[in-house]
């Protein structure tokens, strides 16, 4: 069983030892402590609260622990039932709430559930706001008494109201894509996105959709993680159906990966790339990822006259560096697109929405609009340590024998040659350094992976 306490949310396994797994001892403990926080934020004695889930199994149980609990400490909690992560953003600014929490535990197979934690304007909390949640876990707990408990109320068009601002976006174009006569295979991996990208594509005019493991009971067809090596049955049934694409979401509907009209498939590290090619050609400006993505998104923003600039892994990171920029898109190479012009949180829809303008206006195929952008591949590794190593010291001597290359150090070390680039971070959970390495081949990409893992073998 395991417990997973970080600043970006409680993830664990269902069932178990109270602190030892995500069970409803924990799930109490940690949910009082996120109402404490934002009480002591907004300065209100009954704050109001956005609760939604994906689909998972333990869903409906954990959904019913976390809302009454948060009235138990004064919150007026507004339950969108089942849901996705950027649909819990958007209706957190829709209702003026004071916070959020989202029940996923996002790619994570069937047995983990996690509490995701927002704060007043729908983004996640930053590395201090956690830390705080995290300090007030471990203080006493005072409850309401029964007349300052806190109500619930049932909403029930939440995704219809983001599916509706997606519709008011200028980039979105749906007669456009009406016109096409789209056949669309949709992978909902029994989760929200079986519903809630389905209803997407119908409101954007879409007509013909074959959707896969659209019942969102939490039994995942297949791992979660929407990665070429789970994804053999859509890629399949787009092929043999002459379907024009597929699109793939994990659990919480917040990556997204796409297969082209071959059953190929189009690349996590592209769907960004292919969204901003569509917001650049509209709006022209900055762009964000992180070290870890493809420096194609970079290509592509100076193509455009835009600036380019990577932030920390993590979506927060992210965000943050958007806005300090002036970001008129940006993401992460998992799959996640974050458009500000509709919220600063990633966000399959939207993707999905970008997609399809962008094919529809170029009046090309998916596999053809590949070909328009840089090729590159990456790599990922990682070497496994012995726990008493100090892995910061040893990142730190990375750091110097790449020393001419300016390496990046705001989150592990980066280092950027002229053939390609790799990104070392240690984990947080494990003795681990994870690798990310690039090049404009999978074989470059390898030999740039297993040059520095050489230098570490010569550190350690």
């Amino acid at each position: 069983m395991t417990l997973i306490k970080s600043i970006s949310g409680i993830r664990g396994t269902i069932g178990g030892d109270s602190g030892d797994a995500l069970t409803p001892v924990d799930l109490v403990k940690f949910s009082s402590a996120f109402v404490l926080y934002i009480k002591q934020r907004c300065r209100k004695a009954k704050p109001l609260i956005v609760v939604g889930r994906d689909g998972r199994i333990s869903g409906a149980m954990v959904n019913s622990i976390v809302v009454g609990t948060l009235q138990s400490m004064g919150a007026n909690v507004l339950d969108l039932g089942l849901s996705t992560t950027p649909t819990v953003e958007m209706n957190v600014t829709r209702f003026k709430a004071d916070g959020g929490i989202i029940l996923t535990a996002s790619h994570n197979p069937k047995q983990w559930n996690a509490l995701k934690l927002l704060n007043n304007t729908g983004e996640f909390l930053n590395a201090g706001q956690g830390e705080n949640v995290l300090d007030l876990s471990e203080e006493k707990l005072h409850f309401s008494a029964i007349d300052a408990i806190g109500t619930v109320k049932y909403v029930n068009d939440g995704v219809d109201y983001h599916i509706q601002k997606i519709l008011e976006l200028e980039a979105t174009r749906p007669a456009a894509i009406k016109a096409k006569d789209y056949h669309v295979v949709v992978d909902g991996i029994n989760s929200t996105g079986g519903t809630a990208i389905p209803n997407l594509l119908r409101a954007l005019g879409v007509s013909k959709i074959t959707v896969l493991n659209g019942t969102p009971n939490g039994y995942f067809a297949h791992n979660p993680e929407p990665i070429a090596a789970h994804l053999t049955e859509i890629c399949s049934k787009v092929a043999e159906s002459d379907a024009d694409l597929g699109i793939v979401v994990d659990p919480d509907v917040d990556r997204l990966a796409l297969v082209n009209e071959n059953g190929e498939l189009f690349g996590e590290e592209y769907t960004l790339v292919a969204c901003a090619d569509y917001i650049l050609s509209k709006t022209p400006g900055n762009t964000v990822s992180n070290l870890s993505s493809s420096r194609a998104l970079a290509d592509l923003t100076e193509k455009y006259g835009g600036e380019y600039n990577a932030s920390a892994v993590g979506e927060v990171n992210v965000v943050k560096t958007m806005k300090d920029t002036n970001a008129v898109i940006g993401g992460e190479g998992n799959g996640g697109v974050i458009l500000p012009d509709l919220h600063y949180g990633r966000d399959s829809l939207v993707g999905v929405a970008l997609i399809l303008s962008l094919l529809s206006e170029k009046n090309c195929k998916l596999s053809e609009l590949k070909e328009e952008y840089p090729e590159y591949y990456i790599s990922k590794n990682k070497i496994f340590l012995d726990e008493s190593m100090d892995v910061d010291l040893l990142l730190e001597k990375i750091k110097t024998v790449y020393e001419e290359y300016a390496p990046i150090t705001i989150d592990g070390v980066k280092v950027n040659f002229p053939e390609g680039w790799i990104h070392l971070r240690k984990s947080n959970t494990e003795p681990i350094i994870r690798i990310y390495s690039e090049g404009a081949s999978a074989e470059e990409a390898e030999k740039l992976a297993k040059g520095v893992i050489a230098e570490i073998e010569k550190l350690r």
